[in-house]
C-alpha cells in the first residue's frame, strides 16, 4: 500500500524490540518465527509515526486486502468514517480479491431516522430510506 519506513511520516507495521518484549510463544516455534524479525517483534499492526513520536494505528495488517483492480482497502477505517453517521448504527464492510467493488451492511438507526423526519417535517415511511434528502 505503499507503506514505508522512509515516508515521511513513517508508515508501515509496527515493529518493537526491548530487552522486556516476550522472546516467543510457548511451546510454539511455528508461532514465534511468524511474530518476529530477526530480534523485532512484529504487531501486525500497520501504524504511522508522527513526527513528535506518537504512533496512530491505522489498520490491521491482516484485515487489508486488495482488489481485483489493484486498489488496497482497509475496512476498518472506512467502518470507522460511516460509523459517525447518526443514521448508522452498526456497519461491516465486505471485499473480494477478486471482485473491483466492496458490499457495506448497513443497520440503519430507526429513531434517529424518524426523529430527523420530526424535526425536517417529512412523513415516516417504509419508503423513506429511498427518500433523496437522506444521502
Amino acid at each position: 500500500m505503499g507503506y514505508l519506513h522512509t515516508n515521511d511520516p513513517p508508515k508501515g507495521e509496527l515493529c518493537m524490540w526491548s530487552p522486556s518484549i516476550t522472546k516467543g510463544y510457548f511451546r510454539n516455534p511455528e508461532k514465534t518465527a511468524e511474530a518476529f524479525h530477526g530480534e523485532w517483534l512484529c504487531s501486525g499492526d500497520v501504524a504511522q509515526i508522527f513526527p513528535n513520536g506518537a504512533i496512530k494505528i491505522v489498520d490491521r495488517a491482516k484485515n487489508i486486502f486488495k482488489l481485483s483492480q489493484g486498489e488496497y482497502v482497509a475496512p476498518e477505517k472506512l467502518e470507522n468514517v460511516y460509523i459517525k453517521s447518526k443514521f448508522v448504527s452498526q456497519i461491516w464492510i465486505y471485499g473480494d480479491s477478486m471482485r473491483d467493488w466492496i458490499i457495506a451492511f448497513i443497520n440503519v438507526d430507526v429513531p434517529a431516522v424518524q426523529l430527523w423526519c420530526s424535526f425536517n417535517k417529512v412523513d415516516y415511511d417504509d419508503e423513506i430510506m429511498n427518500n433523496v434528502y437522506l444521502k
